[in-house]
């Protein structure tokens, strides 16, 4: 093989991908600043309620210290690592070399484009994962050197992480509400809660379609909506921005985008088995609904659901059995989930004094301490071909963590 082709080359590589435009649907990626920070050992101060303010002292007197420091404290952790590679085989790649016809060259061209496309997207993808769960779970959970599993705990207050239980939830699991559910009051609650801990309002409220439509059908909505300038006819044409309006909400966003986990079933599986063992369960979550590929019959699969997950063996318990039989190493475990779950609604402040309250820093990595997402690529001998690979490393951090809370409604 001779040579690398020249969309194959590392600067060629890197400047496509930085030309393509992030996926729009994602959200949270450029919500807040990236930093570049010298080591994958990452340190960030911890504040809580810094909405305070100078003493008066007398002429003359010394001045106080600053009676605060007890509301600080020091977050760190190893950054996060991912990367992921793709095959191009010696009959695409000779397409893209001359003197072949320009329409083998140029459909050449589109099939490579689609690749660095796709694995852009699912490096960008990755990182909104992270940003959310920082912001709706207050943690993050990955894989470390050695396969050991990882987990930062962004020190969210408890009392800000509230769950709704018995009949106040607004879904009792049949898409009703309960009995004394009063969707309304809780958020009212929620806000005064959060003004008196931060000292500042939420700006942004995040929710899914599935909590939307519970708010377009609360009673106590509908009866609010009769004594305000909104109507029905507002309601059900945007109701965003008359549900967000109404109850105050500010910038209230409805997200609906999914993410997928996917990963190799690596023990055989016998009919009406329960427990399943993968390559890497990290992103696994109890209660959710999976899908069992054969990729001998990609199009077939069978629905299971997700009963309880061991980061530390990579085993899933389903909270039924299987079917069907399933071979080690031929078939994928796939869980797809929103970014933001049914039951959840999330607010936070985006800045406290005016300062942001979160970054994403870099870290390096690579021989040449690259920062952000990178591609390359290396050749293969046999079977003829190149390697193409997309990576990046670091962490998003929370500098005031009593400014995000979250309501579990169901």
């Amino acid at each position: 093989m001779k040579g690398i082709p020249a969309e194959l080359h590392h600067e060629t590589l890197n400047k496509t991908i930085q030309k393509m435009p992030a996926p729009s649907n994602l959200v949270f990626t450029n919500m807040f600043n990236t930093v570049q920070y010298e080591s994958d050992q990452i340190r960030w101060i911890l504040e809580y309620g810094t909405a305070g303010m100078t003493p008066f002292v007398a002429p003359g007197a010394p001045a106080p210290t600053m009676g605060d420091e007890g509301m600080y404290s020091e977050g760190s952790a190893a950054a996060a690592y991912w990367k992921e590679k793709v095959f191009l085989d010696e009959t695409r790649l000779n397409n893209l070399r001359e003197p072949l016809s320009k329409a083998q060259r140029e459909t050449a061209q589109r099939q490579l484009s689609r690749q660095q496309k796709r694995l852009r997207n699912r490096c960008a993808r990755r990182r909104e994962w992270m940003i959310a769960k920082a912001l709706f779970d207050h943690k993050l959970t990955y894989q470390r050197e050695g396969g050991a599993k990882f987990t930062v705990d962004y020190g969210v207050p408890s009392h800000h992480k509230v769950t709704l239980t018995g009949d106040d939830v607004w879904d009792d699991g049949s898409g009703s509400p309960g009995s004394t559910a009063t969707p309304i009051k809780d958020i009212y609650e929620a806000k005064e809660n959060f003004v008196e801990d931060v000292g500042v309002n939420p700006t942004d409220f995040f929710i899914n379609s599935h909590i939307l439509k519970i708010l377009m059908f609360s009673t106590d909505i509908q009866d609010l909506l009769k004594k305000s300038s909104f109507g029905d006819g507002d309601l059900f044409a945007r109701p965003q921005q008359v549900i967000g309006n109404l109850l105050g909400m500010g910038n209230l966003t409805v997200y609906d985008d999914v993410f997928e986990v996917s990963t190799w079933i690596t023990q055989d599986v016998s009919s009406g088995a329960s427990t399943i063992n993968v390559d890497d369960a990290t992103d696994l979550e109890a209660g959710e609904e999976a899908r069992i590929y054969d990729l001998r019959t990609p199009y077939d699969y069978e629905k299971v659901t997700i009963d309880s997950v061991s980061i530390s063996n990579n085993t899933v318990t389903l909270s039924g059995s299987t079917n069907n039989a399933y071979a080690a190493n031929h078939a994928r475990l796939v869980m797809r989930k929103k970014f933001i779950s049914d039951l959840t609604v999330g607010m936070f402040a985006r800045t406290i004094d005016d300062e942001k309250i979160a970054e994403f820093m870099e870290a390096p990595f690579g021989n040449d301490r690259n920062f952000g997402m990178y591609a390359d690529s290396n050749p293969e001998w046999d079977p003829e071909g190149i390697w193409m690979r997309i990576q990046n490393k670091g962490l998003p951090v929370i500098y005031h963590p009593d400014a995000l809370y979250t309501i579990t409604v169901g």
